[in-house]
């Protein structure tokens, strides 16, 4: 029987902050995933991107959050040595329907604040991006839309908040919640009970399920697929700002992302579904963010395609933002409605959840100590001759490269491997280092990743999984 005052399901975005914010107060704080590593399902399959709020819907909660927040995550990627490109974004019209567009998307943006947004002739947009489609009619350029690596900007969060005292408990599904209008009796894990004060459900795609467990679930979740391409490193041709263009109907729909590791993200499309574990990518799917992306940039090399994949939002019906503090089920929290504004949200939403909670009884007494900085894995790919040396003289590790797309050693493995909250599979090495994310995907540098994780975790090859489940990479008796 686990003890706690505080436990939240769900490792993702919303649910890390939320950690790493109770951290610091004098309260014993866990956290449980269904998953085997942080990231959750939409927060570690997303565009990335850290948008302003202009084209929320005005006054609700979600455009409050999104605008609290965008400051704050850019503050924290210092902090937590996050990288980010403030790369800004153009919003391009290549039809007249998108050009009429443009009065109404600034007319919304100066309502929701956003001051800074600037329209641009055609011209000016083709001397910011030539290689954008010379039949463009105009747009927007908004300078504080930017991208971050959101793995790392998980995954920093979650070892800060382990470092503040944090409890992750991954490989972990919720199965049951016992609760009553005396509030949380208990919540039945696959690790073992846990006795908490309070509960917060940050579970995403299945918050509906999680819901259901404790009776409070007037609203459902449906999966909202959206597909994408990875360019590599060496496409020919790149964009240096998030491109989009004017949105007709809800969305922005496809983007041309330029990340901050290189590489040229382009998508998504969005298909409602009804499967919530349906990760598969389709030749249509794919085939309509190619034809929507070649609108905006016509030359795109997807030749040039490492890998594709598919992210998963959370759609809510009835759509919107959720927060409830519940009166019925004392103890209980329920955040749903969380999509893809959630990675930029997610601060303010974990700010704003906790005041709640402190107005329905949560003590919050500051504690002494808290860390509230961290550093990054050194990279040694991106160092000089000199820097490299450096690096080899203070940890011989550092001159074994492992991955060779990437330039990635067995140090920086390692250390993916033994910090708080650690890698336990191939896929979680991937998402800190970018072991396997080169153009081979892991093709050559598998085997010897296998072979570290198992040294340092003290386990057989044969018990390494590429990620969770029963995904092992070997044969497995």
């Amino acid at each position: 029987m686990y003890q706690t005052d505080v436990l939240i399901i769900g490792a993702g975005a919303v649910g890390v902050a939320l950690a790493r914010e109770l951290s610091k107060y004098r309260l014993r704080v866990m956290i449980c995933d269904k998953n085997d590593d942080v990231g959750g399902d939409a927060s570690k399959s997303c565009s990335s991107c850290v948008a302003t709020q202009a084209t929320m819907p005005t006054g609700s909660l979600e455009h409050m959050l999104r605008a609290v927040s965008h400051p704050m995550v850019y503050q924290l990627c210092e902090d937590l040595d996050v990288p980010i490109n403030r790369c800004g974004s153009l919003t391009i019209a290549i039809t007249t329907q998108q050009q009429a567009g443009i009065a109404a998307w600034m007319a919304k943006a100066y309502a929701n604040g956003v001051y800074d947004a600037e329209v641009l002739t055609r011209q000016e947009l083709l001397d910011m991006e030539p290689h954008l489609n010379p039949e463009l009619l105009g747009g927007i350029y908004v300078p504080r839309d930017g991208q971050i690596n959101q793995f790392l900007f998980v995954v920093a969060q979650a070892e800060n908040a382990a470092e503040n005292g944090v409890e992750f408990l991954l490989d972990c599904p919720v199965l049951d919640i016992e609760a009553s209008d005396k509030g949380i009796q208990r919540v039945v894990t696959a690790m073992g009970d846990v006795q908490a004060k309070w509960v917060i459900n940050a579970a995403g795609l299945h918050c509906d399920d999680i819901a259901r467990m404790v009776g409070l679930c007037d609203f459902s979740v449906h999966p909202r697929k959206g597909e994408f391409f990875v360019l590599g490193h060496d496409t020919p041709v790149k964009v240096s700002h998030i491109v989009r263009s004017i949105p007709a109907g809800g969305g922005h729909g496809t983007l041309v992302i330029p990340t901050v590791d290189g590489n040229i993200l382009v998508g998504p499309n969005a298909e409602d579904l009804r499967d919530k574990q349906d990760h598969k990518t389709t030749a249509a799917g794919l085939g309509s963010v190619k034809e929507q992306a070649r609108l905006l940039v016509p030359d795109l090399h997807f030749e040039d395609t490492i890998t594709q994949f598919v992210g998963i939002r959370p759609a809510r019906d009835p759509d919107g933002y959720e927060i409830l503090v519940s009166e019925k089920v004392p103890g209980y929290v329920g955040i749903s409605g969380i999509r893809s504004t959630g990675l930029t949200s997610s601060l303010g939403i974990a700010k704003y959840t906790i005041m709640q909670m402190h107005d329905a009884g949560l003590p919050l007494e500051r504690r002494e100590g808290f860390i509230g900085t961290r550093r990054g894995i050194v990279s040694f790919a991106n160092k000089s001759d000199a820097e490299k040396d450096r690096l080899i003289s203070a940890d011989p590790l550092y001159g074994h490269v492992v991955c060779r797309c990437e330039q990635i050693t067995e140090s920086e493995i390692v250390q993916a491997i033994r910090r708080p909250v650690g890698a336990r599979s191939i896929d979680a090495v991937k998402r800190r280092v970018r072991a396997g994310m080169g153009r081979c995907q892991g093709g050559f540098c598998s085997p010897l990743v296998i072979e570290i994780l198992a040294r340092e975790l003290g386990v057989a090859p044969e018990e390494i999984r590429k990620r969770g489940g029963s995904s092992y990479m070997l044969e497995h008796e």
